[in-house]
Order: structure tokens, then sequence, then C-alpha cells
């Protein structure tokens, strides 16, 4: 398969370049010579510059390159601040709830069965934040259309990962205050304000 070259041509000062397609299946230097002395068989003041279409091409596409790369960046900072912040909340919201554990565990309940029951009270949440952030998601997807290139604007592995990565997270935030919380004395929990 040969290789394509293009050749970017000037005159006199201030002409505007011209374009040319070469193609061979040999080396670039071979060409060279016989390409510029043709040229000045026409005109000696035109000057030549001899590119690989395959150096064009990835210059033209640096600056898409660079949106893709950041873009993915931002997206993975986000995703991480995401887990923060869910694995925070809710490992918040089940501290708080330390005294009602250790009334619980005095009146008898069962320590798996309270954390069974925290881990119920955390899937509900996950599943509904899954919900509405899926909605949001596909629903935002008309916006960024555009700039996806050789990707679907709802690319179905992308929500996979992320679903399943905030859904251990959020498992984890809940189940470790529940099972440190469920394991305390329950006079030491009852004593604490």
């Amino acid at each position: 398969q040969p290789t394509v070259y293009l050749a970017m041509a000037q005159g006199e000062r201030g002409s505007p370049y011209r374009e040319y397609e070469l193609r061979t299946d040999g080396p670039l230097s071979s060409i060279v010579p016989g390409v510029k002395r043709a040229v000045a068989e026409v005109n000696r003041s035109i000057t030549i510059d001899l590119t690989p279409l395959s150096v064009q091409l990835d210059a033209s596409l640096t600056r898409d390159r660079l949106m893709a790369t950041l873009s993915g960046f931002f997206g993975v900072v986000a995703l991480l601040l995401a887990t923060v912040g869910l694995y925070g909340t809710l490992s918040y919201s089940v501290a708080r709830r330390r005294n009602e554990i250790g009334i619980r565990i005095a009146l008898g309940a069962a320590r798996g069965r309270v954390v069974q029951l925290v881990l119920g009270e955390v899937a509900r949440m996950v599943i509904v934040g899954v919900m509405l952030g899926a909605v949001a998601a596909l629903a935002s997807t008309r916006l960024v259309r555009s700039l996806l290139y050789g990707l679907s604007a709802s690319d179905p592995a992308t929500v996979i990962v992320s679903v399943a990565l905030l859904t251990v997270v959020a498992v984890a935030a809940g189940a470790l205050p529940a099972w440190r919380a469920a394991r305390v004395d329950p006079i030491a929990a009852l004593r604490e304000e």
C-alpha cells in the first residue's frame, strides 16, 4: 500500500499555500529530489515542503485528543469525588444511629439483624440514587453527543462500571459503620450523646 504525502507549495511572498497529494511505494528520500527538480523547472521561487499525511493528521487531531484526555481525567476525578462523598455521607448517617442500634441490641435484637436493617436502608437509598442518576445521565447525553467519537452517547460499559463502583462504595459505607456499631457494647452506646 503506497504511503501518502502532502506537498505544500508556496510561490512568491504572500501567495497562498497549495496542497498536493503524492503517493509512493518507496521512502520519502527517494522522491524528494525529483519533486523539487520538477517544481524548480516550473518556477524557482516556489518552496515545497513534503510531510507524511499521518503526521499532518496527528497534528490536526491534537486538540481533540487533548480534550478527550482532559474529559477522561475530570470524569475520573468526578467519580472519585462522588465515591468519597457517598462514603462519607452514608458512613456519617449510620454512625449517627449508633445510639438507636445500641438500644435495639439492648432490647434483644440480633446483631446480624441490625446490620441487615441498616444495609436495607442503604440499599434503598442507592437504588433511588442510581435510578435518578441514570435518568439524568441519559438525558444529558444529547448535550455531549457531538463531542463523542466512536462511542455511543449511552455507552453501556461506562454506565455499568460507574453504577457497580458506586454500589460497592455504598454497601461498604453502610456495612462497615453498621458492623462496628453492632459490635459495640449496648451500655456504652447508650451512654454516648
